[in-house]
């Protein structure tokens, strides 16, 4: 018998709950890093740029999953992190 959609509701629901929480984790732990350094805006953008290539590049291990869409989450969640972190620090 195949799901009943109330429990994919749910179950989707979950799911974006715990990335949400994963993401907070990571922004405090990357303000944490990052508080005091002194880097500039232009170290900041390498920062994200380099932490998005990594995450894609680890991603694509094992997976059939095109790059470009792994690229695409990748962004998704970099941008997340990078929003909270650069509010958190002040920058831009």
């Amino acid at each position: 018998m195949p799901p009943k959609l109330a429990d994919l509701i749910r179950k989707a629901r979950r799911l974006a709950s715990e990335r949400d929480k994963l993401i907070d984790e990571l922004a405090r732990e990357w303000i944490v890093a990052l508080r005091g350094q002194g880097l500039s805006p232009t170290d900041l953008d390498e920062l994200w740029a380099g932490l998005t290539e990594e995450a894609v590049r680890r991603l694509g291990r094992g997976t059939s999953t095109p790059a470009h869409m792994l690229r695409i989450e990748a962004t998704e969640v970099i941008a997340k992190v990078r929003e909270k972190v650069e509010a958190s620090l002040g920058e831009r």
